[in-house]
């Protein structure tokens, strides 16, 4: 059993900050890639950031220079460190862990959490 939980939403103002954490648990080998969706009511979740165990990361053009992710593979957790954030940042971000690599490996995600940029 696997369980991941994301923390660190919440309201901010445009042009502000936050950093979100996420953290998987349980049986665990080795975790691959780990990242950040986002989505709002009535749109496809899209892809934030990704990272792979080695360190590489993969951004959406429109959080590129903004958005930082980083892991710490000991403890089984990715973050997101959000800067300059816009009202078009606002969605509920979930995290996931893949625990495979290639089609059909096991992908883990969390229940989400809300990001809301508003003056």
């Amino acid at each position: 059993q696997v369980q991941v939980v994301e923390s660190g939403g919440g309201l901010v103002e445009p042009g502000g900050s936050l950093r979100l954490s996420c953290a998987a648990s349980g049986t665990i080998f080795t975790i691959y890639n780990m990242g950040w969706y986002r989505q709002v009511p009535g749109k496809q979740r899209e892809l934030v950031a990704d990272i792979t165990r080695g360190g590489t990361t993969t951004y959406a053009g429109s959080v590129k220079g903004r958005f930082t992710v980083s892991r710490d593979n000991a403890k089984n957790t990715v973050y997101l460190q959000m800067n300059t954030l816009k009202v078009e940042d606002t969605a509920v971000y979930s995290c996931h862990a893949d625990l495979g690599v290639g089609l059909g490996a096991p992908t883990y995600w969390g229940q989400g959490t809300q990001v809301t940029v508003s003056s």
